[in-house]
């Protein structure tokens, strides 16, 4: 499957594309300590402690990238949302620049009730930004798509640390049924 935007790409971009739209999973030889540490990023989430949540994510990221062997990642969260006419902004992936690491940037809180955001919305943007980072880090990709493949790939990590969450149905963030 390609999104409408492909037939927008040059022949080269399409190429990139379809080699990422290919790799619909990112297996971790050991998930133990990231699913308890998906736990307890869970609980800090609750309890709104911004310095745990941050060490927690980036617990999270240097596991997954030291079982990949893939370069460090830095991760830093930060408040509210920021937002404008185009929506809220979940999360942000910075690539490796004039030597320093590459950086996600991850926010907690929702744009207008300023609430905490849900645990599974928060830890798939974490996983999200990641999968920017082995695009280009693992896979070698020169630009990094959003295709089908790389949403399964998230998904794929999503589940590895959360495995219960394929039980659970899906919860929403407000009473509008938004998803989490």
């Amino acid at each position: 499957m390609v999104f409408d935007y492909y037939n927008r790409l040059s022949a080269r971009r399409q190429s990139i594309y379809r080699q990422s739209d290919e790799i619909g999973q990112v297996l971790l030889p050991r998930t133990q300590e990231l699913v308890s540490n998906a736990a307890a990023l869970e609980a800090v989430l609750k309890l709104e402690n911004l310095r745990e949540i941050e060490i927690l994510s980036q617990s999270i990221a240097d596991e997954i990238v030291s079982q990949l062997e893939a370069p460090e990642i830095r991760v830093q969260v930060l408040t509210v949302r920021p937002s404008d006419n185009w929506g809220e902004l979940h999360g942000l992936y910075l690539p490796e620049d004039n030597g320093k690491p590459a950086k996600i940037q991850l926010w907690m809180r929702t744009v207008k009730h300023k609430r905490v955001v849900a645990f599974r919305s928060f830890l798939r943007t974490l996983l999200h930004e990641l999968c920017h980072h082995l695009d280009y880090e693992l896979f070698h990709f020169p630009e990094t798509f959003h295709t089908e493949g790389f949403y399964n790939r998230e998904s794929s990590l999503f589940h590895q640390l959360v495995p219960a969450a394929r039980a659970r149905p899906l919860q929403s963030d407000d009473s509008k049924g938004r998803p989490r």
